[in-house]
């Protein structure tokens, strides 16, 4: 059974950092793209960042310049590092995974995506 955990969301003030974390479990690890996507109330959940296991990145592009994905292949756990938090960044953070290759295309659409984590709230006040 797939299990993607996320950790790590928390509030901070603007400007700040946080590094969440979504641990991996259930046989995925070795086939799959990794993305993080986040949704704030009354919003369209968005794609942000994606990782492919032999370490391709694909960002969307208001997350390049301040949000890093990365991955611990020991730890079968992917990483988002988000820097200079604005408050417009306050959502609920998801991981989710799907077989295959990541692409644009498939940040652009959470339907891509077919395991799914709880979610790990940030909020950066305003």
């Amino acid at each position: 059974q797939v299990q993607l955990v996320e950790s790590g969301g928390g509030s901070v003030q603007t400007g700040g950092s946080l590094r969440l974390s979504c641990a991996a479990s259930g046989g995925i690890w070795s086939r799959s793209c990794v993305a993080w996507f986040r949704q704030s109330p009354g919003k369209e959940r968005e794609g942000v960042a994606a990782i492919d296991r032999d370490g391709s990145t694909t960002y969307v592009e208001s997350a390049q310049d301040r949000f890093t994905i990365s991955q611990d292949d020991a730890k079968d756990t992917v990483y988002l590092v988000m820097n200079n938090l604005k408050p417009e960044d306050t959502a609920m953070y998801y991981c989710a995974a799907d077989p295959g290759y990541c692409t644009r295309t498939k940040l652009r659409s959470r339907d891509y995506f077919r395991y799914w984590g709880q979610g790990t709230q940030v909020t950066v006040p305003s």
